[in-house]
């Protein structure tokens, strides 16, 4: 059986495919353990600390891309989470995926504003004196 998900984060888009397999997980065809920075690599793999017994029977193949480093890891780590929960189709796991942390099944809808005319960023503006 073959499941095919994905996550999202600002502008990063992850789509994960989940099938039968022996625990190999891919992202864009490069195996997760060469990762850089450490810190990315370990949020993608938040989803397989609370379901620790399920990665041994799938293979996960993860293609990203947009965003930064930061918003990557997390829409990847989204679009495995709902794979495995797809896959598996167990509502215990499911659930302790929703009280481990609710982003990792539901996409973070944030965006950065854009920025507008008359100052330098979004809210901020131009000083001006006076005297």
């Amino acid at each position: 059986m073959v499941t095919n998900t994905s996550g999202k984060k600002k502008t990063a888009i992850a789509r994960a495919t989940v099938r039968d397999g022996d625990g190999r997980v891919r992202i864009d065809s490069r195996p997760v353990e060469l990762v850089e920075p450490e810190l990315a690599r370990l949020k993608m793999l938040e989803p397989f600390r609370i379901a620790d017994d399920v990665r041994d029977g799938v293979d996960i193949e993860v293609s990203v891309q947009g965003g930064g480093i930061s918003g990557q890891a997390d829409a990847v780590r989204t679009a495995i989470a709902r794979g495995l929960v797809q896959h598996t189709g167990d509502a215990e796991l499911r659930d302790a995926y929703m009280e481990f942390d609710r982003s990792l099944l539901v996409n973070d809808v944030r965006q950065s504003e854009p920025k507008k005319w008359g100052g330098p960023g979004a809210r901020a503006r131009y000083q001006k004196s006076y005297r």
